[in-house]
């Protein structure tokens, strides 16, 4: 008998959150799981903690796809990694650190039949003045290039279909940290409808970021602007 696809899975990259990771999954699966199948499709990043080892242990009681690595390979690709696993009809995506609540879900799952894509707008964000100002200073230029009508196009929280999943996954690569920088700017060039949503942004459940260390943003930043340009030459070509 053929297995029956899940209503939804989940996409979370992780690396080194032994802290919270189960707590996380927990809370999702709580949230979500009296109303819909779901099955989580986690992408470990080459963790040198104790994530493996707790990722194994909660794939016997959680529904799971888990794809492993030994080296890190970056958020981006293991977001992408984890996309390119999926076979539901609507797929959620969000970071593994707990600042996004899984009861926002359900604004976005409401008229998700209307929408390509929808998208949470962190009001107000739970992050160092640093490292919005530096996002915004990004998102000025991001914006003069893509005109993409977004607040915030760089949230990890949104709700997408296969048909998104199939047309922009494909091509992304251009960044090894900023996967939704790219993403946005890949689908809104695609014409897929997105609605923006305003959800809780809240403080990490336990530790610290992994994927933006403070020290290295300013070296990511640069490194990012000059791939926005690749993306809006590529993006350019492409619909001539």
């Amino acid at each position: 008998m053929a297995e029956t696809k899940p209503d939804i899975q989940i996409v979370l990259p992780v690396h080194n959150e032994e802290e919270c990771i189960e707590a996380v999954l927990d809370e999702l699966y709580d949230e979500l799981s009296p109303r819909l199948s779901i099955q989580f499709v986690v992408s470990e990043d080459g963790s040198q903690d104790r994530t493996k080892q707790i990722l194994k242990e909660l794939s016997h009681r959680l529904p799971m796809i888990l794809i492993m690595d030994e080296q890190q390979k970056g958020y981006s690709q293991a977001v992408a990694d984890a996309y390119r696993a999926t076979t539901s009809d609507y797929i959620l995506a969000l970071d593994s650190d707990g600042q996004c609540s899984p009861k926002d879900f359900w604004t976005f799952y409401q008229d998700r039949d209307k929408f390509d894509i929808s998208m949470g707008w962190r009001r107000p964000r739970s992050d160092t003045l640093f490292r919005r100002v530096l996002s915004g200073g990004f998102k000025a230029i991001y914006q003069m290039l893509f005109r993409v009508p977004l607040h915030d196009p760089s949230c990890p929280y949104l709700l997408i279909t296969k048909e998104v999943r199939d047309a922009v996954v494909k091509d992304m690569g251009t960044f090894s940290h900023g996967f939704w920088w790219e993403f946005f700017a890949r689908a809104h060039a695609k014409g897929f409808k997105i609605r923006e949503i305003p959800i809780q942004h809240r403080t990490r459940l336990a530790g610290h970021t992994k994927s933006y260390p403070l020290a290295s943003l300013p070296g990511i930043a640069i490194t990012h602007v000059s791939g926005l340009f690749r993306i809006w030459r590529q993006i350019r070509k492409e619909s001539r």
